[in-house]
């Protein structure tokens, strides 16, 4: 089964966790993506930037683009893995080995299978 393990955080969350240990923050990234290919249940992992990113809402037909989110946001969507594992304790478990979750959250979900479409 599929889980995307959506990484949270803001300026705080990285000030904390990255200051002097980004490489080693880095490397624990590195760790776990080589387990987690070497078990078969990495599928993808990236980190998102908030820089030039907008907003799209459509309203009445219209949309409407904002700038944002920002990192001065409460929780900002900062990367993500996508991993494939036997099911949602064994995603919660690798969710808790990401770095960012000692300071932030780490979102666990279940993709759907299209078969699940319209259920």
């Amino acid at each position: 089964m599929k889980y995307m393990l959506l990484i949270y955080g803001n300026e705080t969350t990285w000030n904390e966790l990255y200051g002097d240990a980004f490489d080693d923050v880095m490397r624990e990234h590195e760790v776990l993506a080589a387990e987690l290919a070497a078990s078969d249940e990495f599928v993808e992992s990236q980190g998102l930037t908030t820089r030039g990113a907008m907003t799209v809402r459509v309203r009445d037909d219209t949309a409407t683009v904002t700038d944002g989110p920002f990192t001065e946001a409460k929780e900002v969507l900062a990367g993500y893995y996508l991993v494939d594992c036997a099911d949602a304790e064994r995603a919660a478990d690798i969710a808790a080995r990401i770095p960012e979750a000692r300071f932030d959250l780490v979102e666990v979900r279940r993709v759907m299978d299209p078969s699940e479409f319209g259920t």
